[in-house]
């Protein structure tokens, strides 16, 4: 699309501001509609009446993005340098299971952009103009700003447009605004903001509910509310805070890596040492340092992770976002369908003064089942008297009338009594009525006071959260005929019907778990304030405010994100007001998740840490999501929420693992190398020691998790990872060089004997230390699952039996005698028991640091 109506004449942006006429001026458009030459020229001028898709990321460029991540290129270079030295074996492993990685990544993926071809699904296929004087039916996508449409029940709306005439108009916005029912439709001028307030005008992919309009098209394409909403997913998301902080990790290993090079090739350089062996050693010191499996521990668990929720009824889009999930600290939610039923009901049926009594709602259900009336509060009505009009005659009736806002039917009772029954807005039937029905079948004067007595009751009813119906009737006296306005008068007030969109049993109970989960929750509804602030107090949130929409575009971006700390509650939101809090949100340091099923939900949704939606949610919606819930209950997201944390910590576990074990043994090896007469392990010893410990931690994915781990929201905190390095490591290196010194004084090994040995020790160490530091309880309290033991331990038989074996000599080791099998053994029990002593400081956060204050240490 080339151009756009709103592009040329931004004071059409609120078009429903306008009369008429003035927007027909500004259009160069009339109610006659467009001619065919005119409708042609403006295609060709704004471009089709669809939203532009932007160019999928092919297969290819997607691999090499996740290539040219710093981590990728660390373990790219990790292989090249592997193969280089001899050992192609390992080169290739590295190779495999990044391949493996980014291909699993780029599968799943490319498998979710697949549901953005259902946005196609919401729109119209066809669209009936006014062209030549003539209404014509046109592809939808051939609308254009200026033409003049007519929309009729059942017509899903194809563009933005203002009413220029409607008979018995509504239209179903739920999918747009949040609001469950039907919104009358008629023409004239209003000065509201909100598009959710514009009861002149129609938006494009709302649904035509009753009656016949027509309008005058305004926006097309990308310039609706539609359009904006579908606009959103094909904006660049901003990295999710997994990737921002792996990422981080990346860059801090290939920092390490560098300098780990750069720092020991120089000091054998200065020691005189032969270059190629120094350089050799040195590379393979940083592929001894590189964590070549954390992306294949990372989408394994990922992967694993997204089973498992599958089982729990959500279905994962994008691997990260189980990671999100788990970090969340604010989940934003609409209230249709996810904090409510989503099934209208009736509340109760009161008398005029407020006692409760089944007539007004008997009454109510028998006017709309003659009446043929088939609204939401008309199906509500039928569903609590579902054979009310069952024995009753239909005599004549009057279609409900939108401007009138009442309907009546002309029907004889099962006694062969003849009534007029009105059923309608409550101060449109009030006007109606000369006496009110009251207990025991008497009636009183209904006068000026007692309507407005009955007035207050419908504010309270309203201020419950409950929307009314008022319901009238007279005895009919003469011959039955076409009712008409005339016969609507001296009636006498049954009763009010009040309905409900009830919250969930379980809303304020998952809300509770949520919030002892370190989740805050707010709701961002496009209904009324009204109804969200009662939902808000039932549920248990804070109600004593609701921050409606035009609140909202009186604050700057500054206001806005203070506001958002102390406001659970919003009422009355545009579509790019909801990501906008949801920014405001982040502003502040928060992980957000926003649940959403409308079209209106689609820009907060892409601009959200974590975008949730349900199964059979907007198309729009679920392409913008990272999860879709099968089931729209809040207890779905609270499971998904601790499977997220239980999947970062067996992630964390080998990023801890590497800090502990890897760092402390290649440090060792660069500061011994600096003092040893022979390198203290040769090149081809060190990546063979690296690819024994990875295999060992193939069974992390699985393991289990301490319930604490789950308890609060966690992130990627690199200063207790670099705390947990600085105190693991060095214990690491002290026993290490314990080792060196026990070999060379004590027991004089020569230097194949020191290899072999300190190879054993180091495999010993490093593979027996995770059962001590997988967890923060006592290792024996809290054993691993199988598969990690079994893994491990598999691992470190083939550590100790390869160097012993005939195969050893070709690697470079020799047998040991039975006093330094000995003295390793006792050296590795001796740390593994300083390990469980120091582990409780180690992964204590800094006193007066923290992540983000919603973000307490983690326990794994």
């Amino acid at each position: 699309m080339t151009d756009t109506a709103s592009n040329d004449r931004p004071e059409l942006n609120q078009f429903w501001n306008q009369s008429p006429d003035d927007l027909g001026k500004a259009l160069e458009s009339s109610p006659e509609g467009l001619s065919m030459q005119e409708a042609a020229d403006r295609f060709q001028r704004y471009g089709p009446n669809t939203d532009e898709h932007h160019r999928p990321e092919g297969t290819m460029r997607a691999i090499g993005r996740r290539l040219l991540e710093p981590l990728s290129m660390i373990l790219l270079a990790a292989a090249l340098v592997s193969m280089s030295t001899g050992d192609a074996t390992g080169g290739a492993i590295i190779v495999v299971i990044l391949g493996l990685s980014i291909g699993l990544d780029t599968f799943q993926e490319g498998r979710a952009r697949q549901a953005a071809d259902m946005l196609k699904a919401s729109v119209a296929i066809q669209a009936e103009v006014r062209r030549d004087g003539q209404f014509r039916t046109v592809p939808v996508d051939e609308v254009v700003p200026g033409d003049v449409v007519r929309v009729r029940a059942g017509d899903i709306i194809p563009a933005d447009a203002l009413v220029l005439s409607s008979d018995g108009f509504t239209a179903g916005e739920a999918a747009l605004t949040g609001e469950p029912y039907p919104v009358e439709k008629l023409p004239g001028q209003v000065a509201t903001t909100a598009p959710a307030e514009a009861s002149n005008a129609l938006f494009r992919g709302a649904v035509a509910e009753t009656g016949e309009a027509l309008a005058m098209v305004v926006g097309t394409g990308r310039q609706t509310v539609f359009g904006a909403a579908a606009a959103a997913m094909v904006e660049t998301q901003a990295p999710s805070p997994f990737q921002r902080d792996l990422h981080a990790f990346s860059l801090a290993m290939a920092r390490l890596t560098l300098g780990l090079v750069v720092v020991v090739l120089s000091a054998h350089m200065m020691f005189g040492r032969p270059l190629l062996e120094s350089l050799m050693f040195a590379v393979a010191l940083a592929v001894g340092l590189t964590p070549e499996l954390l992306p294949m521990i990372t989408t394994v668990t990922l992967s694993k992770g997204a089973l498992r929720m599958a089982r729990q009824k959500v279905i994962v889009k994008r691997l990260a976002s189980i990671h999100d999930l788990g970090a969340m600290t604010v989940l934003c939610t609409d209230k249709t369908g996810t904090l409510t039923e989503a099934n209208i009901s009736v509340a109760s049926s009161l008398l005029a003064n407020g006692d409760a009594h089944p007539q007004p709602a008997l009454l109510g259900a028998v006017a709309a089942d003659l009446g043929g009336d088939r609204g939401a509060l008309d199906n509500a009505l039928q569903q609590v008297h579902p054979d009310a009009g069952k024995d009753w005659t239909l005599l004549s009736r009057q279609a409900f009338d939108f401007h009138r806002r009442v309907g009546s039917v002309l029907a004889r009772s099962p006694q062969g009594q003849e009534w007029l029954i009105v059923k309608g807005a409550p101060e449109a039937v009030f006007a109606l009525c000369t006496q009110a029905r009251q207990a025991g079948d008497e009636c009183s004067t209904f006068d000026d006071q007692a309507m407005q007595a009955a007035m207050a009751r419908v504010h309270a009813l309203a201020e419950d959260g409950l929307r009314t119906v008022a319901v009238a009737s007279r005895p009919w006296a003469g011959a039955a005929h076409e009712l008409d306005a005339a016969d609507e008068t001296g009636l006498t007030l049954e009763g009010l019907c009040a309905f409900v969109d009830p919250p969930k049993a379980t809303a304020a109970a998952t809300i509770a778990r949520l919030a002892r989960a370190g989740i805050g929750l707010k709701i961002l509804s496009g209904d009324d304030p009204v109804v969200v602030r009662h939902l808000a107090a039932q549920v248990g949130l804070k109600a004593d405010r609701v921050l409606t929409g035009a609140d909202m575009a009186q604050l700057s971006d500054a206001a806005l994100a203070v506001q958002v700390q102390q406001v659970d509650a919003y009422g009355r939101l545009a579509p790019d007001q909801k990501s906008r809090i949801v920014r405001a949100l982040q502003s502040r340091g928060a992980v957000v998740g926003f649940l959403g099923d409308g079209i209106n939900d689609a820009p907060a949704l892409n601009a959200a840490d974590i975008g949730l939606s349900v199964q059979g949610a907007s198309g729009v919606a679920q392409a913008a999501a990272d999860m879709i819930l099968l089931d729209s209950g809040l207890d779905v997201v609270a499971d998904g929420v601790e499977e997220g944390r239980r999947t970062f910590v067996n992630i964390l576990k080998y990023v801890r693992m590497g800090a502990s074990s890897n760092i402390g043994n290649m440090l060792s090896m660069a500061v011994a190398s600096l003092f040893l007469p022979f390198l203290p392990m040769l090149p081809i010893q060190i990546l063979l020691n690296n690819l024994l410990y990875d295999c060992s931690e193939i069974g992390i994915p699985f393991d289990s998790v301490r319930p604490q781990a789950t308890a609060r929201p966690q992130v990627w905190d690199m200063h207790g990872l670099v705390r947990f390095a600085g105190v693991m490591g060095p214990l690491s290196s002290v026993f290490d060089l314990l080792t060196f010194g026990g070999l060379l004084y004590l027991f004089r090994a020569g230097e194949e004997a020191f290899r072999t040995a300190w190879f054993i020790e180091s495999m010993a160490t490093q593979i027996l230390v995770i059962f001590v530091i997988r967890t923060a309880g006592r290792p024996w309290r809290d054993l691993p699952k199988w598969p990690l033991t079994l893994s491990s331990l598999a691992a470190l038989a083939v550590a100790l039996i390869l160097p012993l074996s005939p195969l050893g000599s070709w690697l470079g080791f020799a047998p040991l005698s039975g006093g330094v099998l000995l003295g390793i053994t006792l050296l590795v029990l001796a740390y593994l028991a300083c390990a469980e002593a120091l582990k409780h400081w180690a992964m204590r956060p800094p006193r007066h640091r923290h992540p983000h204050p919603n973000h307490p240490p983690l326990a794994i």
